[in-house]
């Protein structure tokens, strides 16, 4: 017989009451706390995200796949949730841990609540548990695989939890860019919200944008779409022949999760063929790492990885420094860089690579996120450089 106990009370602003949820680690460190959102268990690797905004569209990046995520910032869910802040329909993040849950959203767009959402897409969630720590835990000994696991009742099988996080393969070797991308092509033509209109359309597009999605964000091709694209998507396993097929003037390479060596499988013939055809390309995270490879370079686990929205970025033609969005767990090894490939952004938190283009070609890519909704928006002139070599 399992053993199935209550676990003990926690505080919870200034009272006692029963732990509803846990968040488990492979090692077995159990953190208490109160369930809200999907009543159920999920399994991954735990990171934490530092931004203030956007929780919404954090939620519903499809780079988080196989990830947990705890927010450092301790008021997440206050201006609820809408159907317009999203990145995809279908959230693939296992679950999320914060301290404080916003019962009571305040926004004049607020549709539901964050506990409605998380509901509707069967995520479990905690909150209550001293976030702090579980943060410098990350910091110094890397990301653990960790279950949440969220029952009214407060009743949870440690020791089966504990099993399921230590069963968790993790992300090294792991291809998920097939599970979130697309399966057959579609095209775009949304273009960015603006206050008091909302999203428009693009309907005069001047070049040709293909995009591959690894597990694409949708502001991505709002942005394409905003700089005059007509946008075309297709599926992470695109040949180098379903992409000619659509004439593009130029083609981007979508961010994703999961190991880049892994996508690269199948992902790195398609990206040189259209090296070699001389196509103009603009990576993003996961596609600016599949580029790389494409190229002879190589990628690398992070400890700890790069979540948040307030990661200062150099650039090294300008010197000038951007404010960006960050998600990643794997990061491109700026040692490993072949001649011709050159540096262009690095990470001055830690020196990481950020950027890459291919000296004399119109081929380049960035490892955070210049399309990042709601901000920073520092790095949009990316997407206008993409579209001038585009349309030459």
């Amino acid at each position: 017989m399992a053993d199935i106990t209550p676990v003990p009370a926690v505080e919870t602003a200034g009272k006692a009451s029963r732990a509803t949820a846990v968040l488990v680690l492979a090692d077995g460190t159990v953190f208490d706390g109160q369930g809200f959102g999907a009543a159920t268990a999920a399994v991954g690797e735990v990171c934490f995200n530092t931004a203030m905004s956007g929780y919404q569209e954090i939620l519903s990046d499809p780079s988080y796949a196989g990830q947990i995520i705890a927010f450092t910032f301790p008021h997440i869910g206050i201006v609820g949730t809408n159907s317009e802040d999203v990145e995809t329909t279908t959230p693939v993040v296992r679950a999320m841990v914060v301290r404080a849950d916003a019962e009571i959203p305040s926004n004049w767009r607020s549709l539901a609540t964050l506990d409605d959402w998380l509901k509707q897409h069967h995520i479990p969630g905690i909150c209550g548990l001293d976030t702090r720590a579980l943060t410098n835990r990350i910091r110094k000994s890397g990301m653990p695989h960790g279950v949440v696991a969220h029952d009214p009742d407060g009743r949870f099988d440690l020791p089966a939890l504990i099993k399921m996080a230590q069963g968790f393969p993790g992300l090294v070797g792991l291809d998920l860019a097939k599970e979130v991308s697309c399966q057959q092509m579609y095209r775009w033509d949304e273009t960015p919200w603006v206050h008091g209109d909302g999203y428009g359309r693009q309907t005069a597009p001047s070049w040709r944008a293909v995009v591959l999605d690894y597990g694409v964000k949708r502001n991505i091709l709002r942005l394409l779409a905003g700089h005059g694209a007509e946008v075309i998507v297709l599926p992470a396993t695109a040949s180098y022949e379903d992409v000619m097929r659509q004439s593009p003037d130029g083609v981007l390479l979508s961010n994703g999760p999961g190991d880049p060596d892994a996508t690269g499988s199948y992902a790195l013939k398609t990206i040189r063929g259209l090296i070699d055809a001389g196509v103009p390309m603009f990576g993003i995270c996961l596609g600016h790492q599949l580029l790389s490879l494409a190229l002879g370079a190589r990628t690398r686990k992070m400890a700890q990885g790069h979540h948040g929205a307030n990661h200062p970025v150099k650039d090294l033609e300008t010197g000038k420094v951007e404010i960006v969005s960050m998600n990643h767990g794997f990061t491109v090894d700026s040692q490993s860089l072949p001649k011709g490939l050159i540096e262009t952004h690095v990470s001055l938190f830690d020196g990481s690579n950020c950027g890459l283009k291919l000296d004399g070609r119109p081929i380049f890519s960035v490892q955070y996120h210049p399309e990042a909704s709601p901000g920073p928006m520092d790095s949009h002139y990316l997407f206008e450089r993409f579209a001038q070599s585009a349309r030459r």
